[in-house]
């Protein structure tokens, strides 16, 4: 299958990721964790976990990231890329690479689930929790703007998950995809990438995440705006406001060409129209492109 066979398959059906390529850090106690991400972690109960935010000194966000709870005092860090424990500190253990992390997404993939863990399991897990069952973490969240999970075995039992799923999703029109499906998905789910929108001077506001700081005294400068795009067979005209493109795609699901962008704040306005940097005319757009209002992840997955 080519990426947009792979998009499409992960929205009717379900599409199999390897996101073992992620940073995981490990932390005990809440204190020097607390000082590096933006949630409130003291309100995650064990089998919780948070989206969350580094940031630097002067408060441009660094990575993204998801904070799991595993015990009182024991807490998981998932960065999107390995390397980051340089700037975490002494406080965390570098676990990269320990464990094999496959996402299942798709509007199939509570019900492929369930025939590898069973159907109480799946009923049970809410979105943003966590369970262990069968020696395998099972965390109900995604990149894809789907209903999803995400499974977590030792490393060396990567290919037996990998197959179990293959095997048991194949009637139900589960496929394998590539990093450029999970790529074009995430963009219509109007999610943010590392080196990308995350561009290390981005801040909270100005990404459209100030909510994911919990601490009233933080205040963040707008200078720019992350919008939506859609990007018009035309060219601008000069006097339009400039938009500098962080991510593009074609996107399989509407049928044609989106981006996400920053412009300044006075152009993010729904509707309005703005150049891209080569001269091509682009619409601003709401985000998310794809499920407005974020009712797929949260659906019943039965």
């Amino acid at each position: 299958m080519n990426s947009r066979e792979e998009h499409l398959a992960t929205r009717r059906a379900a599409g199999l990721f390897d996101f073992s390529f992620m940073g995981l850090y490990e932390f005990s106690g809440t204190a020097a964790l607390a000082r590096l991400q933006t949630r409130r972690i003291s309100e995650l109960v064990p089998g919780r976990a948070a989206y969350t935010l580094l940031l630097s000194d002067d408060g441009s966000v660094f990575n993204d990231a998801t904070v799991w709870r595993m015990d009182t005092d024991r807490y998981w860090l998932f960065t999107g890329r390995r390397g980051d424990i340089e700037w975490l500190g002494d406080a965390a253990r570098d676990r990269s690479g320990e464990h094999a992390v496959l996402a299942l997404q798709g509007p199939a993939s509570g019900a492929i689930l369930a025939r590898l863990v069973g159907t109480e399991t799946v009923l049970g897990l809410k979105y943003f929790h966590f369970i262990e069952k069968r020696a395998m973490l099972i965390a109900r969240l995604g990149y894809s703007g789907e209903l999803g999970y995400e499974l977590m075995v030792p490393a060396a039992e990567a290919q037996r998950l990998r197959q179990a799923l293959l095997d048991t999703g194949r009637g139900a029109g589960l496929c394998e995809c590539s990093f450029a499906a999970a790529d074009s998905l995430r963009i219509e789910s109007g999610y943010v990438l590392f080196d990308r929108e995350i561009d290390g001077r981005a801040n909270p506001r100005e990404l459209g995440l100030e909510r994911l700081v919990w601490s009233r005294r933080s205040r963040f400068g707008l200078t720019r705006k992350l919008i939506g795009l859609e990007i018009l067979d035309r060219s601008g005209r000069p006097d339009l406001p400039v938009a500098h493109l962080t991510s593009e795609c074609l996107s399989p699901t509407l049928e044609k060409r989106i981006a996400l962008g920053f412009v300044p704040p006075d152009a993010a306005v729904s509707g309005g129209s703005v150049r891209l940097a080569d001269g091509r005319m682009a619409r601003v757009a709401r985000l998310p492109f794809y499920d407005p209002g974020r009712r797929l992840p949260r659906a019943a997955p039965l």
